[in-house]
């Protein structure tokens, strides 16, 4: 057992940081690649506990203490004793409610009474008893939307009350930090007591659009391309190099819809609701090389949601390749199945953005 107090902390030398709601562990993953020492984490999803075990926790130097619980069934003051935290000495409070409520795919009033969303709110019993420095929250953009104000009200409500100065959402986009995928989330940072004056937020963008200045003038980087994520071979005996067994007929469509880019109604494909409408143009679509790709859902691998046909073979992406375009190490392995998996990678925050975040915050703590 880790046990963090101010006096130990500073021996550390390290920043400390609690992560709930940690998924497969993409912002645990960003916080060791910072620099941060996790002490602890929440996920209730086996399938995703296994996975954070296996990369971050199994023979590990001071690895995090993973508790496989239900947040709003794990009483704050046995997590504290548990995992040996002293309360006020945790440095950052990260991790975002699951975001489905939320979901920008979400129609007309989907999802206002959703239970999920009333996580948002139980954070804060974690937050008002570990008292950290800071938090971030990361969500969808759909968060931000009329039909879910009362819920950014009263969290923004309930952060005040407890000592915390919280900076309006910004809409972040994880292309422009050098993740190869057009992704946009919020990120809502507090800061106990007051906000650093140091502080930069949101993170200064390290990548741009090709035409642009910064670019073409400056000769700063661009914003990285799906083809980084398909330019490399994967190990075939990597457990996520793994897609979709598809069916004879939906080869022959594949076969049919243009390399590099090529849409459903390319390929001739027509099914009954897209003679009622002539929305979701990207399902069975192929993903364009030569642009940052398309977000990574929790349905990533199934070509039948979205753009997520490979570019230039016949079948849905990898595991791997969706890994990739979330910025996740090639040694991460995700476990629990293809549809388990490809749920965990759509859930994760890129590690790249989970970077640049998290950066952003320590250097202002520790410039406070």
């Amino acid at each position: 057992m880790v046990n963090i107090s101010a006096r130990n902390r500073h021996e550390l030398r390290r920043l400390c940081a609690v992560d709930l709601f940690a998924g497969a562990g993409g912002f645990s993953e960003a916080a060791k690649e910072s620099g941060i020492q996790v002490v602890a984490a929440i996920e209730n999803n086996q399938n995703a506990c296994k996975t954070y075990r296996a990369n971050l926790v199994e023979k590990k130097p001071n690895p995090p203490k993973l508790f496989s619980d239900d947040i709003t069934q794990l009483p704050v003051e046995k997590f504290i004793k548990s995992a040996g935290i002293e309360p006020g000495c945790i440095d950052v409070l990260m991790g975002g409610p699951p975001c489905q409520g939320f979901s920008t795919h979400r129609i007309k009033d989907a999802g206002v009474d959703d239970p999920r969303n009333a996580l948002l709110l139980h954070y804060f019993s974690y937050l008002n008893a570990l008292r950290p420095k800071a938090f971030v929250v990361e969500n969808v953009p759909g968060l931000l939307w009329p039909r879910h104000e009362r819920y950014l009200n009263k969290f923004y409500e309930l952060a005040a009350e407890g000592g915390y100065e919280v900076l309006p959402p910004q809409v972040i986009n994880a292309k422009d930090y050098g993740v190869p995928q057009n992704r946009k989330r919020v990120f809502i940072l507090g800061f106990r007591d007051k906000v650093p004056y140091r502080l930069q937020w949101p993170p200064a963008p390290t990548h741009f659009a090709p035409e642009s200045e910064e670019v073409l003038i400056e000769g700063l980087p661009a914003w990285r391309t799906a083809s980084e994520v398909f330019s490399l071979p994967i190990d075939p005996d990597d457990p996520n190099s793994i897609h979709m067994n598809h069916t004879p007929e939906m080869v022959k469509v594949f076969e049919s819809t243009p390399l590099n880019g090529g849409s459903r109604q390319q390929s001739g494909r027509i099914l009954p609701c897209h003679r009622q409408h002539n929305g979701h143009k990207d399902v069975y679509g192929r993903i364009d090389p030569t642009r940052p790709g398309p977000t990574m859902t929790t349905a990533c691998i199934n070509p039948s949601k979205g753009r997520f046909l490979h570019p230039t073979e016949h079948h849905g992406i990898t595991v791997r390749h969706a890994a990739r375009f979330q910025t996740f190490p090639e040694t991460f392995i995700f476990h629990g199945g293809l549809m388990a998996s490809g749920t965990q990678v759509g859930n994760a925050v890129p590690i790249r953005l989970g970077v640049a975040v998290l950066k952003t915050i320590t250097q202002a703590l520790q410039d406070a």
